[in-house]
């Protein structure tokens, strides 16, 4: 009989942590919302995210995207463990993503992330009609990350080129009055044809002043048609 007590004592305390590591969906903090400028009829356009994960407990955010009308409605959640669970120390780990609402038609987008919760932001996006039916009307050049000096207002755009037959043209910013810098590494083609060959690169850009907001979001267009984001804080790192 004793032995019988030990062994459903054993086995709720499995069931116990089973459940404790079982995670559940919940909706994560959001701190800011960032409308990039830029994008037309033919773009896939985005929605970039600051947020942050109160602890471990907590896995990568995942979205979810409804448009109806003109309301962007995102839902951005991440999995989350029992707090009591010994593999999630209290640490508070930001992120930023990128959301892919789609291609929409020119107008003015409102943007509600996560809805109906305490986490709740909104904000507003700008499409502007295509000038061409071309999904894009410029090659970028495949931008893999963003590489910031400290103590500058410098940063550099880093990747590789998949072929040496486009070099860059122009480096053009745009932003959206606010708080984004849109950064468009303009490429143009030299050869008629374009050799396999990955051609490592590295671009100095510096960080225009015009935008007053104590950070602002550097938005890079890339050549598959996403994007490289960082968050800039007066020139210094992050």
């Amino acid at each position: 009989m004793r032995n019988l007590f030990k062994m459903i004592a054993v086995l709720a305390s499995l069931i116990g942590f089973a459940q404790a590591s079982t995670p559940v969906e919940v909706m994560v903090p959001i701190e800011q919302i960032y409308s990039p400028h830029g994008f037309d009829s033919n773009d896939n356009a985005e929605v970039v995210i600051e947020g942050y994960l109160p602890n471990l407990c907590h896995k990568s955010p995942k979205s979810e995207v409804v448009v109806k009308d003109n309301v962007i409605d995102i839902k951005l959640k991440s999995l989350k463990y029992a707090s009591d669970n010994p593999y999630c120390p209290e640490m508070i780990v930001p992120f930023i993503e990128a959301i892919d609402v789609g291609v929409l038609d020119k107008g003015i987008y409102d943007i509600r992330v996560n809805g109906k919760s305490i986490y709740q932001k909104d904000g507003i996006l700008k499409v502007a009609e295509a000038s061409s039916d071309a999904v894009d009307d410029f090659v970028y050049a495949n931008v893999e990350y963003v590489a910031k000096k400290e103590g500058s207002r410098v940063v550099e755009l880093k990747g590789y080129n998949p072929s040496d037959c486009f070099v860059l043209d122009e480096i053009e910013i745009v932003d959206n009055g606010k708080d984004v810098y849109s950064i468009l590494p303009k490429m143009k083609q030299i050869y008629d044809i374009c050799p396999m060959k990955m051609v490592p690169f590295s671009f100095e850009v510096e960080v225009p002043a015009k935008l007053k907001s104590e950070k602002v979001l550097l938005h890079v267009r890339s050549m598959d048609g996403k994007s490289v984001n960082s968050v800039f804080y007066n020139g210094q790192d992050m």
